[in-house]
């Protein structure tokens, strides 16, 4: 930070650590799973930035997909109770109903993402044991 940070760098650096932090969680649960990740499917309030989503997809050089329906959770719970109940025939009927409403393509370099993403890392190092 320097005298010229502002509240929008402010702002701009939360959301880009969202991305960040995102990226480091997938890649552990990759790590952990041996699957590769060909798209994240993303929803909740933050969902409907586009700026962040394009980022991530952008840090994670994978599609990110927000459904019509952003507060999918909630959605979620509903169809399975609706399937218990016998609603629903089938977990694939419900597949079927899901809809994109926007899908955001990576269009930074990998290099530069990757780069990215080493400058990070060394963040994160360097903050570790400030408390110390």
């Amino acid at each position: 930070m320097t005298g010229g940070t502002n509240k929008a760098h402010i702002a701009r650096a939360a959301l880009e650590s969202i991305c960040f932090q995102t990226a480091d969680l997938l890649d552990a649960m990759q790590a952990d799973s041996k699957i590769t990740l060909n798209e994240l499917r993303v929803d909740g309030g933050a969902s409907r930035n586009d700026s962040l989503l394009q980022f991530q997809a952008d840090i994670l050089q994978i599609p990110v997909v927000r459904p019509r329906n952003t507060e999918t959770t909630a959605l979620g719970a509903a169809y399975l109770a609706g399937l218990a109940d016998g609603f629903w025939e089938s977990a694939d009927e419900l597949a079927a109903r899901q809809t994109a409403e926007k899908i955001f393509n990576p269009q930074m370099p990998e290099a530069k993402a990757q780069k990215l993403r080493e400058q990070w890392n060394e963040a994160v190092r360097r903050a570790m044991n400030w408390n110390v």
